[in-house]
């Protein structure tokens, strides 16, 4: 029996590391913008706790996207991102959104 070949991975975990970035970057600005429409207009309680846990689940985020991009750096083959990591990053958009609207409304 021959061992298998090392595998090549080419240049897809850096684009998946670049992904991750540019949706960290993103998230960031989507963050700030909403943070800027409640300092902007009338600070209602409302406003402040929906900034509040709007910064609270932007570094949740940072911290899932932290964890995969160095999980994508470790080896030549990246380890698969768990369900638990995955979970929290779709929890994290979703809460952001939720927030947004709670913001705006």
């Amino acid at each position: 029996m021959t061992a298998a070949p090392e595998r090549d991975p080419g240049l897809q975990p850096e684009r998946t590391r670049l992904a991750w970035r540019r949706t960290t970057l993103a998230f960031t600005v989507a963050a700030v913008l909403a943070a800027r429409q409640v300092a902007g207009g009338d600070l209602s309680t409302a406003g402040l706790v929906a900034v509040a846990f709007s910064v609270l689940v932007w570094l949740a985020f940072l911290r899932v996207a932290h964890w995969r991009v160095r999980a994508l750096g470790a080896g030549p083959r990246p380890r698969v991102m768990s369900d638990r990591a995955a979970l929290a990053a779709v929890a994290c958009t979703i809460a952001l959104a939720g927030f947004a609207v709670a913001m705006v409304v």
